[in-house]
């Protein structure tokens, strides 16, 4: 039996473009310069509050960007329906997670960033309210890159760390895969370039989800 467990933003849905928009809007709000749409790519993954202090570079959590936190999450879905977003799965996601629902020996899960209605919008919008049995946001654990969401899937489920697969675009994933004891697929086509993952501990780059299935033929853990 394996877990596999996908990060959502970057892995399975292409959503920098509504994060950016609502991140730079947060900035401006906040009379601060707007944040590129490479600084944004950047963050995507860790825990907003962590992300928004990153952007200011700051090392650590203040007051403001915990209120910068707070009116993100306030305008995001406005956002999101003004700009008519709908965060699309990327080119070959629908039939991988199909391909992988099927198989009995497989258990899929998520673990992301977002927070849980910001999953929960996201597997509504493609079909996904039951296909993750087991899932950890940044509303249930610490950001990554700490192991705890992988942990934490892996206890509830009762699978070892080193019969689990995370697949994810961003160099937290990664790391945190390993802290985990996990296996790590980074994959290129997210917002992180190929040499930062293998960098972070990738064991396998994958180009196309298909490469995900190959691979997984021959993992053994």
């Amino acid at each position: 039996m394996k877990l596999v467990l996908f990060d959502c933003d970057g892995t399975l849905v292409d959503s920098a473009g509504l994060i950016h928009e609502v991140m730079a809007r947060t900035f401006e709000d906040f009379g601060l310069a707007r944040v590129s749409l490479d600084a944004t790519k950047g963050i995507i993954g860790l825990t907003l509050d962590i992300a928004i202090a990153r952007l200011m570079h700051q090392p650590h959590v203040d007051d403001r960007a915990l209120a910068m936190t707070a009116h993100y999450k306030k305008i995001y879905g406005g956002v999101r329906a003004e700009m008519d977003f709908r965060e699309p799965l990327f080119p070959g996601i629908k039939a991988l997670i199909a391909t992988l629902s099927a198989r009995d020996a497989v258990i899929l899960g998520a673990v992301t960033g977002k927070s849980r209605r910001g999953l929960d919008q996201i597997c509504a919008s493609h079909g996904y309210e039951k296909t993750f049995f087991v899932s950890r946001t940044a509303d249930d654990c610490p950001s990554k890159p700490h192991p705890a969401m992988v942990t934490e899937c892996c206890s509830q489920v009762g699978i070892d760390p080193k019969d689990t697969i995370v697949v994810g675009d961003a160099i937290y994933d990664m790391q945190m895969a390993k802290s985990a004891g996990a296996a790590a697929i980074g994959v290129s086509w997210g917002y992180a370039s190929v040499s930062e993952l293998i960098k972070a501990g990738a064991d396998h780059i994958a180009h196309v989800p298909r490469d995900i299935l190959d691979w997984m033929e021959t993992y053994h853990g």
